[in-house]
C-alpha cells in the first residue's frame, strides 16, 4: 500500500543551518499494517510523514501509494490517497464551520466540487451514525460550530474526518500529544477501533513507548534520518520499554536522550 525507496531530504543545504532530515529511507507498508514510529527529537519522524503527504519535495528517491507514483505530485493532489491527523487539535478542522459541514468537506476530499453541492438528508444520517460511534454526544450537536468543541472532541472529529472516506494511508502525527492523559486514552482507543474496523494502513508517530508497543502490528525506530529498528508480530508484542532503550543504544551507539519520551 505504501512504498518508500531511498528517500533523502536535506533542509537548508549548503548553509550553517543544514539539516539532513532523511538519509536514504526504505520502507514498505502492506495493506492493513498499523506501524508505530518512535525516535528522539530530530530523528526524522515528522519529516517522513510530510514527505508522504507532499508537504515538501524529496531531494531524491520515490514514494508510491497503492501502485501510484506520487513522488512529484503536489500536496493537494495526494489528498485523495491520504488521511492525516496533526498534533494540534485546531489544525484538522474549520473552526467557523459546524460539525456536519466539516464532515461534508472530508467526504469530498479528492473529488471535484461544485457550487450546487449541499449536504443531503442521507449524508446527515451517515454522519450522525458515525458520530454516535465516537460516544462523545456529538451526534446531537451537528450544527454546532467546531470552534466550540474541546480539544479532545475536535481531535476525535478530525480522526473521523480523516477516515470517513477510507484513505489508502492514514498518517497520525503525535495526535494525542496535546491532550490530557484521560482524553488522550479516549482518542487512542478510538484510533485503534477505527483502524481495525476499516482495516486502514496506518503510520502513527508517538513519544509514548508503551503506546508504541501496545498499538499496531509493527514498530519502527528512527535516528538521524534512518530506520534503525523494525520489529513486528509476536516479537513486537513481547517488547518492553527497557528493550527499546537497549535497542536504541545498540543501533545508535549511544544512550537514548529525549525528555519527552522518557517522561512518557
Amino acid at each position: 500500500m505504501l512504498r518508500i525507496e531511498k528517500v533523502y531530504k536535506t533542509f537548508n543545504p549548503g548553509t550553517i543551518n543544514e539539516k539532513k532530515a532523511l538519509n536514504g529511507i526504505d520502507l514498505i507498508l502492506k495493506e492493513g499494517d498499523f506501524v508505530t514510529v518512535i525516535g528522539g527529537n530530530g530523528a526524522g519522524k515528522s519529516t517522513i510523514l510530510n514527505m508522504i503527504a507532499g508537504v515538501y519535495p524529496v531531494d531524491s528517491g520515490k514514494i508510491v501509494i497503492d501502485s501510484a507514483d506520487v513522488t512529484k505530485l503536489p500536496e493537494h493532489k495526494r489528498a485523495k490517497y491520504l488521511g492525516r491527523v496533526f498534533q494540534d487539535p485546531m489544525t484538522g478542522t474549520a473552526a467557523d464551520m459546524n460539525i456536519e459541514e466539516n464532515l461534508a468537506i472530508a467526504a469530498r476530499r479528492g473529488k471535484n466540487r461544485f457550487l450546487g453541492w449541499g449536504i443531503t438528508g442521507k449524508e446527515k444520517q451517515v454522519y450522525q451514525k458515525r458520530l454516535e460511534a465516537l460516544d462523545l454526544g456529538l451526534e446531537t450537536r451537528m450544527t454546532a460550530k467546531v470552534g466550540l468543541l474541546s480539544g479532545g472532541q475536535r481531535q476525535a472529529l478530525t480522526l473521523l474526518m480523516a477516515s470517513l472516506e477510507k484513505p489508502k494511508v492514514l498518517l497520525l502525527d503525535e495526535h494525542t500529544a496535546a491532550l490530557d492523559p484521560r482524553t488522550a486514552k479516549k482518542v487512542l482507543d478510538l484510533t485503534e477501533e477505527i483502524v481495525e474496523k476499516n482495516h486502514l494502513t496506518t503510520m502513527m508517530i508517538t513519544h509514548n513507548m508503551k503506546d508504541a508497543i501496545r498499538l499496531g502490528n509493527r514498530l519502527i525506530m528512527m535516528h538521524e534520518g534512518r530506520i534503525i529498528y523494525d520489529v513486528a508480530g509476536e516479537e513486537k508484542k513481547s517488547l518492553k520499554v527497557s528493550d527499546l532503550l537497549s535497542k536504541f543504544g545498540e543501533a545508535s551507539g549511544g544512550e537514548f536522550s529525549n525528555d519527552r519520551m522518557m517522561l512518557s
